[in-house]
């Protein structure tokens, strides 16, 4: 197979990145993030996945990352594939937790670079991706996210790590969508494309993507379907209403504060607590109510949809 050529895709469609939802003291609330599972699936997501960046990954203990696992494979019963974010700060720990999670039961994985280590160097980065390749068995959802982690992972990259099979689709997040064209001139379909960017969703769409890794849409998960339905039937002044509506919401994905601001807008609208784990820290104040405001008119104008 050429570093380019097509395969057929294994996943496709919205797989929003679920919250960990944590009691107020910072311990994690399993049955909390199963019912928001639940209803996730009730809204026709295509998959899941758990413990990425929006499910904060990186503020658990290597025990309670396996327990979130172990417990939402049993939660989600085969309805949808279960995916984790792997953010290891180390190629081999990278691997040992693939590992871990496919005893679990989990379908795959959506793999970032190693998180704490920035490097200029491509090499460097390629070699990780092989690395956890050639030692793991799941299919694997390369993350590029250059803004939040520091390491690009170029279309010609990507080419590069074509010929391994384990790579089956990759998340864009670079907030560039001219990068969904050149992926397309350089990658020839091999990978399954997903964005990323919230509020990049739509002229995502229009450059074709097969799926969308939703963030906010978890606080509105049958407008968020509807619009990817949309999209996909390339009804765009009907999806361009509910996208213009949803906008100020998408905003929320972009934020540092990001984790802070979708659980608080999933908090409003009825689907879990905006409780996360230290540091993180409630939001407060002025910028506590500027976030409310834009959560509660987005709830007050919220489409019907069918």
């Amino acid at each position: 197979m050429s570093s380019t050529s097509a395969k057929k895709h294994i996943w496709s469609g919205v797989f929003p990145a679920i919250t960990t939802q944590m009691h107020q003291d910072g311990s994690i609330d399993l049955a909390g993030t199963a019912k928001h599972a639940d209803i996730l699936i009730e809204s026709g997501v295509q998959g899941l996945i758990f413990l990425g960046s929006l499910g904060e990954n990186q503020s658990m203990t290597a025990q309670e990352k396996r327990e979130v696992m172990g417990e939402m494979v049993k939660t989600v019963a085969k309805r949808v594939p279960v995916l984790s974010g792997v953010a290891e700060t180390s190629t081999a720990e990278g691997i040992r937790y693939i590992n871990d999670c496919q005893k679990l039961g989990a379908d795959g994985v959506m793999l970032m670079p190693a998180m704490n280590y920035k490097t200029p160097e491509v090499e460097e980065t390629l070699a990780h991706f092989r690395a956890v390749a050639a030692g793991t068995k799941l299919p694997i959802m390369i993350y590029n996210n250059p803004i939040s982690y520091g390491n690009d992972i170029t279309p010609e990259m990507f080419a590069e790590l074509a010929p391994i099979d384990s790579f089956v689709a990759l998340k864009e997040s670079s907030g560039n969508p001219r990068r969904i064209t050149d992926l397309h001139n350089v990658i020839e379909g091999r990978y399954s494309i997903f964005t990323g960017v919230d509020d990049l969703a739509l002229e995502s769409s229009i450059l074709g993507i097969d799926g969308w890794v939703a963030g906010t849409g978890i606080a509105f998960p049958k407008q968020n379907q509807h619009l990817w339905n949309l999209m996909q039937a390339r009804k765009w002044d009907e999806a361009l209403k509910i996208y213009r509506w949803f906008t100020p919401l998408l905003h929320l994905d972009t934020h540092v504060k990001f984790v802070q601001y979708i659980k608080l807008c999933a908090q409003e609208n009825g689907i879990g607590k905006e409780w996360t784990r230290a540091p993180r820290l409630p939001l407060r104040g002025a910028e506590r109510e500027a976030i409310l405001k834009i959560i509660h008119e987005g709830i007050r104008n919220c489409p019907q949809v069918p």
